[in-house]
């Protein structure tokens, strides 16, 4: 993933790019093997999202995801009306290694933010998943909704029936903030048209340091059909703060 929590508007954050887990892209999915464009073509992901906070203004993001061959780039934009936006931009490369793969990435974003990750997969049908996350702590808007200056550690299979499922941990290792979230993800393939994607979630952590803890889950599902997608959140506690959202996606692949 570029895995990593952001702060809701105050920064700490860095998308960390666990193999086919990406917050920066608002892909938070593990794959066992990360998607690879042929090396001939580009393929293109557009991804509309509207987002719904409890005490808070109606938001929405849009990103557009490009990739050829091991390299993707990405550009996107996110704003709340009248309260905070911010304009973004990353550039990841897949690299096979012997019994596994290795992403490293980087994201630019307005308001002075930068960070980086490399994660690794080890392993093919039976998996081990290791992220490591940093950044400059500006702000930043967290569209992952993990810690990103933060370590990421978990396994997957790929043996299930028609299936795959990724269990893993996303830890704030640097802010001091006692951040985790744990992800249970399954991924159902029944033919070459439709999939399912579930990942429930549960968080516990404090925003900063000097705000009070707190605990939640949260659940997304998304549904593939050929190269049209729909996915409906439900986060309680989003982004460690007191407040509940609710997001819906649209998205279409070309």
């Amino acid at each position: 993933m570029f895995i990593g929590k952001l702060k809701h508007v105050v920064g700490a954050g860095v998308y960390a790019t666990l193999l086919g887990i990406s917050g920066v892209h608002a892909d938070i999915v593990p794959q066992g093997k990360a998607e690879v464009a042929a090396d001939d073509a580009w393929a293109f992901k557009l991804t509309p999202s509207y987002y719904v906070t409890t005490h808070e203004k109606d938001a929405f993001d849009l990103n557009l995801r490009a990739k050829y061959g091991s390299h993707a780039v990405w550009l996107g934009y996110y704003r709340r009306d009248g309260e905070f936006d911010q304009t973004r931009t990353g550039y990841e490369y897949t690299a096979q290694i012997p019994y596994g793969q290795l992403v490293p990435s980087l994201q630019l974003a307005t308001h002075g933010f930068a960070g980086g990750s490399i994660n690794a997969q080890v392993g093919n049908s039976i998996y081990a998943l290791l992220g490591f996350g940093r950044t400059n702590t500006h702000d930043y808007y967290n569209l992952n909704f993990d810690p990103n200056d933060s370590v990421t550690y978990g396994f997957g299979t790929s043996q299930l029936p028609q299936s795959s499922l990724a269990l893993f941990t996303v830890r704030d290792n640097r802010l001091h903030t006692d951040q985790v979230v744990t992800h249970a993800v399954w991924r159902l393939s029944s033919d070459d048209r439709h999939r399912w994607t579930v990942d429930l979630s549960s968080k516990h952590g404090r925003a900063t340091v000097d705000d009070e803890p707190v605990s939640g889950n949260a659940l997304s599902v998304t549904y593939d059909y050929q190269d049209v997608f729909f996915r409906l959140a439900q986060d309680r506690k989003v982004n460690f703060t007191t407040e509940d959202q609710t997001r819906f996606s649209i998205g279409l692949r070309y």
